[in-house]
């Protein structure tokens, strides 16, 4: 007798922790990049998400977070996402992937926050068009998350520089890419595509006299220590997007994806209600490191964006496609 209790008490500790096992083998772990370093704004939103996705679904939809680029490039991450190699990033659209997402970089095609989030809410024609040119790449696009307005980092004073019809003989640094050597040459500045890890050399031995292609956030991160004035002209809207495999989330079922979506509302959600802020502190940020903050009225703002739209868009427009660009861009004319 006494035995047999001995192996049923054993069966039934067998039996549950098989039963355990199988729990925890069910729960799913999603991997995802994303491209700032850890304690960044965007690295607290993305744990955020983790958790509110673990919290709804009792463990069972989990992210493992990838900072700093460390599953790769965002134009590698993007391919890998595609694949399904990687299940989820955070970052900027790669145009090297689709040349078509240019579009998204065109200068001035927003102008203020007010204008940027009527652009870029879901259902809106814009984010309808960003919607299909990831699901062609088997990529569905989950939320938003709006970066910041960019401007001109400088290594000195630079006279009339809101005037973007002044010969200003200044040289900028610009990322590889059509649209930033055309808004620099176009404005009175001189246009010198570098890769961003050449950039802060390249300021520091006076190569350039400044950086065009990113925002405060951005200068504040790499380049503070050779910035002595900032200029917040609105260059372009830097926007990134939440996305995952689309078989991945496929394979989901319908408790998960429901929690997914629901998290990724509100991580678009909070992120408009605070980048404006965000990009006011990196500007503060700026000017407590040195650099004078030029100050910038919406008429020199619309002065640069007459030339952007008159003289830089038919350019790259022809690159991806007129009749395209043209259904896209038709609502910011």
């Amino acid at each position: 007798m006494k035995k047999r209790i001995e192996y049923s008490t054993l069966a039934k500790s067998l039996l549950l922790s098989l039963t355990l096992a199988g729990t925890a083998a069910e729960a799913t772990t999603l991997k995802i990049s994303h491209v700032r370093p850890q304690g960044t704004a965007i690295d607290q939103d993305v744990h955020q998400l983790s958790d509110e996705l673990k919290a709804a679904t009792d463990g069972d939809l989990k992210l493992k977070v990838y900072p700093a680029n460390a599953l790769g490039d965002y134009t590698v991450v993007q391919e890998r996402v595609s694949l399904g190699a990687i299940d989820m990033a955070v970052q900027p659209p790669s145009a090297g992937a689709d040349k078509r997402f240019q579009v998204i970089y065109m200068p001035y095609m927003v102008k203020n926050w007010t204008d940027a989030r009527e652009a870029y809410t879901p259902g809106s024609p814009l984010r309808n068009t960003i919607d299909e040119l990831y699901q062609a790449q088997d990529i569905k696009v989950l939320a938003a998350w709006p970066v910041y307005f960019g401007g001109i980092a400088l290594n000195r004073d630079v006279d009339q520089v809101q005037d973007p019809n002044h010969d200003k003989g200044v040289k900028l640094r610009v990322p590889p890419m059509k649209s930033f050597q055309l808004l620099a040459d176009n404005t009175g500045f001189i246009g010198s595509p570098l890769p961003f890890s050449e950039a802060f050399t390249a300021v520091q031995t006076g190569v350039v006299d400044g950086v065009m292609g990113s925002g405060a956030e951005g200068y504040y991160a790499s380049f503070r220590d050779v910035t002595k004035s900032y200029v917040p002209l609105n260059t372009h809207f830097e926007v990134w997007f939440l996305q995952i495999n689309a078989e991945r989330y496929a394979d989901l079922d319908d408790e998960e994806r429901a929690a997914l979506d629901q998290a990724a509302q509100a991580f678009e959600q909070r992120r408009w209600e605070s980048a404006q802020a965000d990009q006011a502190s990196y500007e503060q940020r700026l000017a407590d490191a040195g650099a004078t903050i030029v100050e910038v009225s919406d008429a020199n703002i619309d002065a640069y964006a007459d030339v952007a739209r008159e003289q830089i868009w038919p350019e790259i427009m022809k690159d991806i496609g007129n009749d395209w660009a043209e259904q896209v861009l038709t609502q910011f004319k």
